[in-house]
C-alpha cells in the first residue's frame, strides 16, 4: 500500500496543540483523503442519511475521484458503532484467492505485481451492500449515483492527484494499454477535468441493477475475458461465488478506554491491542514523547506484536487464532523480556522461525452522523493503482492484493519477507492485511474513530494517534500531525518521521541499539468527540491530501 507524503515535521512529539486547528461541527462529520468526497458525504448527513449511508456514498465516488486507492476492484473492512448502546460490528468484505489459485503461485519469484495473476476477486461492492442492507436508510440507487454522476460528467484534478498521476506513468511499471487510455496524458496540471465514461457505466449498471451486476452477467464476463486473455485466474465462477462476511469486532481495553477494533483477516485489531497492552504496563506519560525511552517502549511494543502476527495470524477460516495474543496476562510475559536500556534482536523473539537473508496504497475515512453513529472505513487496492490493470469496457482499476499472501512457503528473510504458514496462498481464502479501522469509546460512550492507509505501517500509524489522544492527551489534530515511529520485527529497524529534528532521541536510541532509518508512513484522518461538550472534532491529515467537512 505505498504512498507518497508531504510531511509534518515537528522539534518534538510532545506539544499538545496544533497550529492549525481541527475542524468542529455537532451534526456530522466526514474526513478523508478526497475533499470531493468528503462534501458528498456530509451531503448524504445532511439530507438525513447516516454514517453507514455516507460511507457508501464516499467508497463509490473515492473510487472516482481518488483512484489511486478508492475502489470497486479492491476490498477492504468497515467498522460500524451504531451507537445508542447497540453493539459494534465489523464489515469484512477482503478480497479473495481465485479457485485456480495455489499454494506455491508466487514461490518462483517470477510473478510480477502488475501481473494479472495478482489480482483477488474484488469485495468492495458486497462489502458496501451487506454494511448498506444492515444499516442504510436511503435507497441504493441514491448513494451510488453522486460517483455515477462525477464518472460521467468529469470531475477537476487537484494537485495531489495530478502529482501522483504523473509518478506513475513515469515509472515505466504502468504497461496495462487500457489503464493508460483511461488514465494517462501527457503531463496532468491542477484543475483539469478527468471523464471516466466506461466507469461511470459501469457504476451506473451497479446503480441501477444492484450489486449483482458486477458480480454476475456482462461485467463479470467482461473481466473473466480480461483473465483468460493475460494468464489471469478470476473467473464468472469466483465472481459469483464471492461474499462478504459480517465479524464480530475485537474488543480490548486502554487506560480505562474501550477499544473497538479489526478482527482476522485484519492483522491490525490484533497488533494494535496487544502493543497496547504491552504499553499499558508502563507509566508511559511520565517521559516526554519526544524522549528515547518512550521511543524505545513504543518500538519494543511493536517488535513483539509483528512477531506474534507472523506466527499466527492469517484468515479465521483456514487457520486458528489463538485468544492469548490479546489478553493482559500475555502481554506480561512479553514485556519480561523488554530491556530498558537495549533494543531486542528481532530474530531471538521467534526461534520456531528459520530467518534467512533475503508497497502499497490505501485509503481510510472516519464518519460520525448526527445520532452517534460511528464509521471507520479502511479499503485498498494494495499498490498504489493497484496492479495498473483496467479490463476494456469496465473503467475501473483492479487490485494486486494477491501479493500480500506470504510468497514463498517456509522462506522468512531477514529484510521483511515472510513466509510463514498461516498467511499462505489458498483457494477462497482472504490475505492478511493490516488495514486497521479503529473506534475507541469512553464510559460507553463515543470518543475516537482513526484509521490510515500505509501497508504494514498502519498498524504503527494508528497506534502512535492513539498514544498520543489517549496518554498525551494531544489535542486531535496535533495527535494527527506528530511525527510517528515503525517497528515491523523484520526488517529489524526502527524507522520514525522525525529523523532530522529529534537528533538527541535518535543518537540514544542508537547507542541502545537501533537501526534507525527515516522514512514516511500514511495519513491518519481522525475524530474525537468532545466529552464535554459532545461535538465532532476532525483532524484531516495533510501528509497526502485530505479534508475535514462536517454541518
Amino acid at each position: 500500500m505505498r504512498t507518497l507524503f508531504v510531511l509534518l515535521f515537528s522539534t518534538s512529539f510532545a506539544f499538545a496543540q496544533s497550529p492549525r486547528p481541527a475542524v468542529e461541527t455537532a451534526n456530522g462529520m466526514v474526513v478523508c483523503v478526497c475533499p470531493i468526497a468528503a462534501d458528498v458525504g456530509v451531503g448524504v448527513l445532511k439530507g438525513g442519511g447516516n454514517a453507514v449511508d455516507a460511507a457508501v456514498a464516499v467508497a463509490f465516488v473515492e473510487a472516482v475521484t481518488w483512484p489511486e486507492a478508492g475502489n470497486i476492484g479492491g476490498g477492504g473492512f468497515m467498522l460500524v458503532d451504531p451507537g445508542s448502546g447497540k453493539e459494534p460490528t465489523f464489515f469484512d468484505y477482503r478480497e479473495t484467492a481465485p479457485a485456480l489459485a495455489t499454494k506455491t503461485l508466487f514461490a518462483d519469484g517470477k510473478t510480477d505485481w502488475t501481473s494479472h495473476k495478482a489480482v483477488g476477486v474484488p469485495g468492495t461492492v458486497r462489502g458496501m451492500e451487506l454494511a448498506h442492507k444492515r444499516f442504510g436508510t436511503k435507497t441504493w440507487k441514491d448513494l451510488i449515483m453522486p460517483a455515477v454522476l462525477l464518472a460521467e460528467n468529469g470531475f477537476p484534478v487537484d494537485a495531489p492527484l495530478a502529482r501522483r498521476l504523473n509518478g506513475i506513468f513515469a515509472d515505466g511499471k504502468s504497461n496495462n494499454a487500457e489503464f493508460r487510455r483511461v488514465y494517462s496524458k501527457p503531463k496532468w496540471k491542477n484543475g483539469d477535468r478527468m471523464m471516466l465514461l466506461d466507469l461511470g457505466k459501469t457504476l451506473r449498471a451497479i446503480a441501477e441493477n444492484g450489486p449483482d451486476a458486477f458480480y454476475t452477467g456482462e461485467l463479470a464476463a467482461k473481466l473473466e475475458a480480461e483473465m483468460q486473455a493475460h494468464g489471469g485466474l478470476i473467473t464468472r465462477a469466483d465472481l459469483a461465488a464471492y461474499k462478504a462476511i459480517q465479524r464480530k469486532p475485537l474488543r480490548g481495553t486502554y487506560r480505562g478506554y474501550e477499544l473497538i477494533a479489526a478482527p482476522p483477516p485484519s492483522s491490525g485489531g490484533t497488533a494494535i491491542i496487544e502493543a497496547l497492552n504491552i504499553l499499558e504496563t508502563f507509566e508511559i506519560a511520565k517521559t516526554p514523547r519526544a524522549d528515547a525511552l518512550t521511543m524505545h517502549r513504543i518500538a519494543e511494543a511493536q517488535r513483539r506484536a509483528f512477531a506474534d502476527r507472523a506466527r499466527y495470524l492469517g484468515d479465521p477460516d483456514f487457520t486458528q487464532i489463538p485468544a492469548h495474543l490479546i489478553t493482559k496476562d500475555y502481554a506480561k510475559t512479553l514485556v519480561a523480556s523488554i530491556d530498558a536500556t537495549k533494543a531486542t534482536r528481532s530474530e531471538t523473539l521467534t526461534p520456531e522461525i528459520a530467518i534467512r537473508d533475503g508497497g502499497s496504497d490505501t485509503t481510510h475515512f472516519s464518519i460520525v452522523d448526527k445520532n452517534g453513529m460511528a464509521v471507520s472505513n479502511t479499503y485498498t487496492l494494495e499498490n498504489s493503482f493497484g496492479s495498473r490493470i483496467v479490463a476494456p469496457g469496465l473503467g475501473y482499476i483492479l487490485n494486486n492484493e494477491m501479493t500480500d499472501f506470504n510468497p514463498i512457503p517456509g522462506i522468512t528473510t531477514r529484510s521483511g519477507t515472510i513466509g510463514t504458514e498461516p498467511n499462505t496462498v489458498a483457494p477462497g481464502k482472504r490475505m492478511l492485511s493490516s488495514m486497521s479501522p479503529m473506534i475507541v469509546r469512553k464510559d460507553g460512550k463515543l470518543y475516537l474513530i482513526t484509521g490510515s492507509p500505509g501497508g504494514r505501517t498502519i498498524i504503527n500509524t494508528v497506534l502512535c494517534v492513539l498514544v498520543n489522544v489517549l496518554d498525551y492527551k494531544m489535542d486531535v489534530q496535533a495527535a494527527v500531525d506528530a511525527p510517528r515511529q515503525h517497528h515491523p520485527w523484520f526488517p529489524d529497524r526502527l524507522a520514525v518521521e522525525d529523523l532530522r529534528t529529534n537528533d538527541t532521541a535518535v543518537s540514544r536510541l542508537k547507542g541502545m541499539g537501533h537501526d534507525v532509518v527515516g522514512h514516511k508512513q500514511g495519513d491518519a484522518h481522525t475524530i474525537r468527540i468532545d466529552p464535554k461538550t459532545g461535538r465532532y472534532q476532525g483532524a484531516a491529515d495533510t501528509r497526502l491530501n485530505g479534508k475535514a467537512a462536517g454541518y
